[in-house]
């Protein structure tokens, strides 16, 4: 793959030089100028990402190396591909490049759980990536950046095709059958629902107006009656003298037809020789001569703004609706609220909830299993479950009493194991996220009228690393759990945010819009939250992909036996690092880095600094833990809970010399300053996501 992309890149410059020679002389010799507003993120993060994740992923899943070299090659710029047509989607030359990894391939790949992703399947990742691509620009508009759709792009492609521990699995239930399911369902709906939202209330009919009909929830075009009130002014954009009326008649004929009505004469024939000497003035002087065009409005409409703009003409699906009343409009709105409401209820307990039953929970009861999981330690609860013969339904854990006294995967996991039960220890995670919440929510809004909205958002940043850098390791499929689910709160919040249907939309707006920056107003996804659980989640989700699992029953898959410093990068990386470089450089970032950006050195020092603080505290905060590394070995710094307070000092103070003498502090420092100099230099890309992914790689590879 290396060699492809190499000698597309060496070959590029060569054809733009013979492009410049084909058509004339060029003024210079070598006509090639890199332009100021070059970004080579499309070149860079699509490609080289995904591949290096998946050759750190490959020790646990084979079959990640080759899907994300064909992602890697369908990623590349159209531009560097040979004989592919500007703002084509699909290019046969580019979908001959991706499936190079086939040809090397002769075999499928396969992972340790007999996984197989066939040749088959990676010959057709092209075309999926590019459609998926549209999609997700049609999804987002401007909000994303063409290196993000793509990044994101490759990370549901991945998650579609290996997703495999229960933790993934759920996740691709969410994002895709979920996903899908409400596009499918609900696209239409939310695009009258917008629609509908743009109308002024002004532009809606009086009540005592024509009413209208409806064609699949679309207001039809109003019927006139030939004599009713307004009935020509309002006809002149739908009729013309040619045209005729419902009643068959034309419209001279009609209102000859009207006219004899009026005056009480019946009407002549134009066979009658009569008729042709026949005048409306002899009929009644209170009747008004017949013309021979509809008569139009005198009255004339501005065109233009007070600034001097051309107004714009509303879209035909927002004039569809002006013919509704105001009441009329409130009520197809909750209409529309409605349909989309059952839809999602609809996705969550059938869909998904049946999908998560049977490929997940290996056929245990989804509302069950997660009872038994977060309440199964409580007495009353267990009491009330045998009582009423729900054991079937309700998954409950051993008792606490009954789990083996020793525990060799540290003091910490002892304590949550043998003396409080994993579920109570869920509960208790739980409760304490949510008073971070509170806190984080109340500092916020002390702050609102003081601060900046930048300083606002930081309060968020640092939210989550109160809440994740302690906990991750305690319990790292919970964690793992519980950013998916609130993923998807996040994602079905925004959008019932921008379908502007009631009642949520509007609070939902306005808690929003202190805190959005310019970056989310770019397009209908406010990105900025989104964004921030994702690039805590992602490395925690590279490192569970590759780590062993353990569990029995119904919890199968559900435990690890081992942890990893890698799991907190995105939590480091985004709530410190992002957060500190931020505050300190926006009041103290007098030198900018020479190739602009609006970075400043300040800043980036600023970022590597928390970061390797960041780094160092879960180093330590593993360590004395006592959990075992992912290569398997129990720390010999891991204390037992009987002992644990008498040696704390004594481990304390010998922490430093022991991650000094290991390397740990340098590779540390290593990771910082790359991980700083990614979101110096990042163009093309949220800092959120990909420096958090940059960091994994340093953090992972290094071993650390």
């Amino acid at each position: 793959m290396s060699s492809v992309v190499s000698l597309l890149v060496i070959v590029y410059p060569l054809r733009l030089v013979l492009w410049a020679y084909r058509r004339g002389a060029p003024s210079r010799r070598i006509p090639i100028r890199i332009p100021a507003s070059f970004d080579p993120a499309p070149l860079l993060y699509p490609p080289l990402i995904p591949v290096f994740v998946s050759l750190l992923v490959a020790r646990g899943v084979d079959a990640v190396v080759p899907l994300n070299m064909v992602l890697a090659l369908s990623a590349l710029p159209s531009s560097l591909i040979p004989s592919a047509e500007v703002g084509a989607i699909h290019s046969p030359m580019h979908w001959l490049l991706s499936c190079v990894p086939c040809f090397l391939h002769s075999t499928a790949a396969r992972s340790p759980s007999n996984h197989v992703i066939s040749q088959e399947v990676l010959v057709l990742i092209y075309p999926l990536h590019q459609t998926l691509c549209l999609i997700l620009q049609y999804l987002t508009t401007t909000s994303l950046l063409v290196a993000e759709l793509q990044l994101l792009s490759t990370a549901l492609i991945n998650l579609l095709l290996l997703a495999q521990s229960p933790q993934a699995v759920v996740l691709r239930a969410v994002l895709w059958g979920g996903g899908l399911s409400l596009i499918i369902l609900c696209s239409q709906v939310i695009r009258w629902g917008i629609s509908l939202a743009r109308v002024p209330k002004w532009r809606f009919r009086q009540p005592g107006g024509p009413s209208t009909g409806t064609i699949f929830g679309l207001p039809t075009l109003p019927q006139f009656s030939p004599r009713s009130k307004n009935s020509g002014r309002a006809a002149v954009n739908m009729f013309s003298d040619t045209d005729e009326s419902r009643d068959g008649y034309p419209p001279r004929e009609r209102r000859r037809r009207d006219s004899s009505a009026d005056t009480g004469i019946p009407p002549l024939s134009p066979s009658d020789p009569g008729s042709v000497r026949f005048s409306l003035k002899d009929a009644s002087p209170q009747t008004s001569p017949r013309r021979s065009t509809l008569p139009t409005s005198s009255k004339s409409f501005p065109t233009t703004t007070p600034s001097g703009r051309r107004k714009r003409s509303a879209s035909y699906s927002v004039r569809a609706f002006f013919s509704l009343t105001q009441r009329q409009a409130t009520a197809r709105k909750w209409i529309y609220a409605g349909y989309v409401y059952l839809c999602i209820a609809a996705t969550i307990f059938i869909g998904i909830r049946s999908y998560v039953q049977r490929y997940a929970l290996s056929g245990e009861e989804p509302i069950g299993w997660a009872l038994g999981y977060l309440l199964g330690d409580l007495p009353w609860f267990r009491f009330q479950v045998v009582q009423a013969n729900l054991e079937k339904w309700i998954c409950l854990p051993s008792r606490v009493d009954t789990v083996p006294q020793c525990c060799s995967a540290g003091w910490v996991q002892h304590l949550r194991v043998v003396s409080l039960g994993e579920a109570n220890t869920r509960l208790l995670l739980s409760a304490y996220w949510a008073a971070v919440i509170v806190f984080g929510l109340a500092v916020v809004f002390r702050l609102s009228l003081i601060y900046e909205v930048d300083t606002r958002r930081k309060v968020f940043h640092f939210m989550m690393v109160a809440m994740f850098l302690p906990t991750t390791f305690i319990d790292p499929t919970y964690v793992c759990l519980a950013f998916s689910l609130v993923l998807a709160i996040f994602l079905l919040l925004d959008l019932l945010r921008a379908s502007q249907l009631p009642p949520l939309s509007k609070p939902i707006a306005t808690f929003l819009t202190p805190y959005v920056d310019g970056r989310d107003l770019r397009g209908p996804v406010v990105i900025s939250h989104i964004f921030l659980l994702i690039g805590c989640a992602i490395p925690l989700w590279l490192s569970l992909a590759a780590l062993p699992r353990a569990g029995d029953g119904a919890l199968t898959g559900w435990e690890l036996t081992t942890r990893d410093i890698s799991m907190i990068s995105g939590v480091v990386c985004v709530g410190l690092g992002d957060a500190a470089a931020s505050l300190i450089g926006r009041r103290w970032g007098y030198r900018k880095w020479l190739w602009g950006g609006g970075k400043s050195i300040e800043g980036s020092v600023t970022f590597a600094l928390a970061v390797f603080v960041g780094l160092t505290s879960a180093n330590a905060w593993l360590q004395l833990g006592g959990w075992p590394r992912s290569e398997g070995q129990v720390t010999a710094t891991g204390i037992d809970l009987v002992r644990g307070y008498t040696v704390f000092l004594d481990v304390l103070s010998g922490l430093w010399s022991q991650l000094w003498q290991s390397g740990s502090i340098q590779k540390t420092a290593l990771c910082a300053s790359v991980a700083s100099l990614t979101e110096a230099v990042l163009t093309g890309g949220n800092d959120n996501v990909v420096v958090p992914v940059v960091l994994w790689i340093c953090v992972k590879s290094l071993e650390i």
